[in-house]
């Protein structure tokens, strides 16, 4: 696409992102369907349906950095987009429910089993810090056992709100008094949208056609926003942890606003953890198809926004936990925090890649 001239850089660029968020909606919906009719719950389907769908555009980067060799690309993709995503949150809490009475999203969806997504999240970016520790030349069998015990985490968490979303050792089975009215385990009935009176059938092919759109618009919208980088001379790591990191968040800001207006507040901050911890995961398919070891190619800028991933996720753990029910400037206390620190983080990437 370098060849493009920069008006129509632009034009594709926007064309991709109208894509991606129309996509995103169908997705939220289909999902919120198949969660009742498979009886999986909102929190566990958005921690694996949803999360993965959202995040096929970094699957596709990811796989094609690994085969062509280009691991560097591999690491910053996934490192650089995980503390945008947790930004996300802020998004959905300023644009989600507006108007006068209206609760912050840290409030309304509180449960344990949102505050055990977020661990999970903090416990696989633990352990990218670790392994970008560990020696390059610790290949066995075309795996490293990072990428190993970074999946084995995430499947750990599955099982784990997998049986949390049927049961916790607490009063209300760890859910929040005056919260949403959507639990993490079962629904109650359909959701109401068109979507409800459609065959299953029908139901997965649109899930499966807007996936298939969202990972098509999300390597456009990589490919379109590198060259537009190049066009105005911003730094590859810079424009990868903002612009470009906003425009593949497209997704889950679709998904996650539709979640909410569907009064679902669950499915939207379950799709954000679910999401940041499964990227890690493709740690493990990247080494599987380079056969090199790839968490120690990460520079430092890709551990410093690593930890700054950790510290968002963190601030958002505690405002489940004590559900602040004032807004700040339209949004929560933890959502005005975290937009504090993203700010000042991304400040201090400046230092830290020059």
């Amino acid at each position: 696409m370098s060849s493009l001239p920069f008006w129509l850089l632009v034009l594709v660029f926007a064309a991709a992102a109208a894509v991606v968020w129309t996509a995103g909606i169908q997705l939220s919906k289909t999902t919120d369907v198949l969660d009742t009719r498979w009886r999986i719950g909102s929190a566990f389907g958005g921690l694996i349906i949803l999360a993965i769908a959202t995040n096929l555009p970094e699957i596709a980067i990811t796989v094609s950095a690994a085969a062509s060799g280009n691991l560097d690309v591999a690491v910053g993709n996934i490192l650089g987009g995980i503390a945008l995503q947790t930004v996300v949150l802020v998004i959905l809490d300023a644009f989600g429910r507006r108007g006068r009475g209206a609760r912050p999203l840290t409030y309304r969806a509180a449960s344990l089993v949102l505050v055990l997504e977020a661990l999970v999240v903090v416990a696989v970016l633990a352990v990218v810090v670790a392994g970008s520790q560990l020696p390059q030349d610790l290949v066995i069998a075309r795996l490293t056992p990072d990428v190993v015990l970074i999946t084995a985490l995430w499947i750990g968490g599955l099982l784990l709100v997998q049986r949390a979303g049927r049961h916790l050792p607490w009063h209300s089975g760890g859910a929040s008094p005056d919260g949403s009215p959507h639990r993490s385990g079962h629904r109650r009935a359909e959701p109401q949208h068109p979507h409800r009176r459609m065959s299953t059938g029908l139901v997965v092919t649109i899930f499966s056609v807007s996936a298939l759109a969202t990972l098509g618009a999300g390597v456009v919208l990589e490919r379109a926003g590198d060259a537009i980088a190049a066009e105005m001379g911003l730094s590859g790591v810079l424009f990868g942890a903002t612009i470009l990191a906003l425009a593949t968040a497209l997704p889950e800001i679709s998904t996650g606003l539709q979640a909410i207006r569907q009064g679902d507040d669950n499915l939207a901050m379950s799709d954000i953890f679910g999401g940041n911890a499964f990227l890690p995961v493709l740690f493990l398919v990247a080494t599987v198809i380079s056969g090199q070891s790839v968490l120690p190619r990460a520079n430092g800028t890709d551990i410093y926004l690593t930890a700054l991933a950790a510290l968002l996720t963190l601030v958002y753990v505690v405002g489940l936990l004590f559900r602040p029910a004032r807004r700040v400037l339209g949004i929560g206390v933890d959502s005005l925090v975290v937009l504090m620190l993203y700010a000042v983080g991304i400040a201090g990437l400046f230092a830290v890649a020059a």
